[in-house]
């Protein structure tokens, strides 16, 4: 009886031990032997995605950086990595590589560009990127990169973000500016509108477009909530306070991004 509660207790110990190393391991306090595993592991895969990239694919980068934020979450390098995966995504996207979320097209007498985003729910701007495309013209027989899944985006007050998302994956984090006083309404939204330059109508004037004084900077995306949207700045120094009257402000270059990728119908979700 004696022997097997000490060989019960021995279990129990060793178990413990195990527990004990699992626990300190997740916060960065592994004994020297594993951690040195841990950091040959990270090396590799890291080495695994920068030769990935630089060789130009970029599908396998992204799916390097990808693994390692997942699998190194506590390193003080995971927004850098998160960052370079979101880099990956937006040069994948703006390319002709097909990746998950996109098919291939042939293009048909009689199809525009105006024709085939309509069909597929996308934008000219994306098709264009997308396959390299100068200018509208296409012709009948040549394919395409075409996007075909949602886009959602999802702003976080409290964090002054705005993520773009597909396919529950993250596209990329923008900063954004977004109500003071809390005054950006929560909720569920679609985007019904969209203008190029747009012209600011405030109370008592109409500010025109590219006015140093126009606020609403180079695009507007309109919600389906009167008087609110996301739209660009003059004022890029502000991006990442509660500053603006209620819509949600970019810097010009990232909403000109977001303004190209996004189509009308587009949900757009803001929490506190």
């Amino acid at each position: 009886m004696n022997k097997k509660i000490l060989w019960i207790g021995g279990i129990l110990i060793l178990i413990s031990a195990a527990l004990a190393l699992l626990l300190f391991c997740r916060k960065g306090s592994c004994p020297l032997g594993v951690s040195k595993v841990a950091d040959s592991s990270l090396n590799a895969l890291l080495n695994q995605a920068k030769d990935s990239e630089a060789k130009g694919n970029l599908v396998e980068a992204k799916a390097a950086y990808q693994k390692l934020v997942a699998e190194f979450s506590g390193s003080s390098d995971v927004m850098s990595w998160q960052k370079k995966a979101e880099e990956m995504n937006m040069k994948l996207l703006f390319s002709p590589v097909l990746t998950r979320g996109s098919r291939s097209y042939e293009i048909k007498p009689g199809d525009t560009l105006i024709k085939i985003a309509r069909e597929f729910k996308t934008t000219t701007e994306l098709l264009m990127k997308s396959n390299n495309l100068a200018d509208g013209k296409i012709f009948p027989g040549r394919k395409i990169k075409v996007w075909v899944a949602p886009f959602n985006i999802l702003v976080d007050k409290s964090q002054n973000t705005l993520i773009l998302k597909t396919q529950e994956e993250i596209v990329k984090t923008y900063t954004v500016s977004t109500g003071k006083d809390n005054s950006t309404p929560i909720g569920t939204f679609k985007i019904t509108n969209k203008l190029v330059n747009p012209t600011w109508f405030k109370a008592g004037a109409v500010v025109p477009a590219q006015s140093p004084e126009n606020i609403l900077g180079t695009r507007w995306l309109g919600f389906d909530l009167v008087g609110y949207g996301i739209h660009g700045t003059t004022q890029p120094q502000s991006l990442g306070k509660q500053v603006t009257q209620g819509c949600v402000r970019m810097s010009n270059a990232d909403v000109e991004e977001l303004y190209a990728i996004v189509p009308q119908g587009t949900e757009v979700t803001v929490v506190d």
